[in-house]
């Protein structure tokens, strides 16, 4: 499967944008879908994550409340929706495909299997 990030750009704090995230190839019904960042100098990490389905989320501490993960199957397509945007969340935003499993969502970038070329998103003060 291949994956498109898109929507990334320049916002000031407080604002917000939404990221989407295209698969073609193959249906990404049966994957679970990932958000990381990578931001500079840093090591690549994990944002929030959604079950196949769409019945289990996940997200890192530090986005609750302020991000949200969603997906549309028939479109083919991951978002993640980012309101009230701080400077420290800029990076380059990645989505990532997983196999689908029963059990817990995978917060590890090493348990993804796809990945999509990511999107620079940066938060100005």
């Amino acid at each position: 499967v291949q994956l498109q990030a898109s929507g990334g750009g320049l916002v000031q704090a407080g604002g917000s944008l939404g990221l989407s995230c295209a698969g073609s190839g193959r249906t990404l019904s049966t994957y679970d879908m990932g958000w990381f960042r990578q931001a500079p100098g840093k090591e690549r990490a994990f944002v929030a994550a959604i079950k196949r389905t769409g019945s289990k989320t996940q997200y890192v501490d530090s986005v609750k409340g302020r991000f949200t993960i969603s997906r549309d199957n028939a479109w083919n397509t991951v978002y993640l929706q980012m309101d009230n945007l701080k400077p420290e969340d800029t990076a380059v935003y990645y989505c990532a495909a997983k196999f689908a499993a029963y059990g817990s969502i995978a917060t590890q970038g090493s348990s993804y299997n796809y990945w999509g070329q990511g999107t620079q998103v940066t938060v100005s003060s």
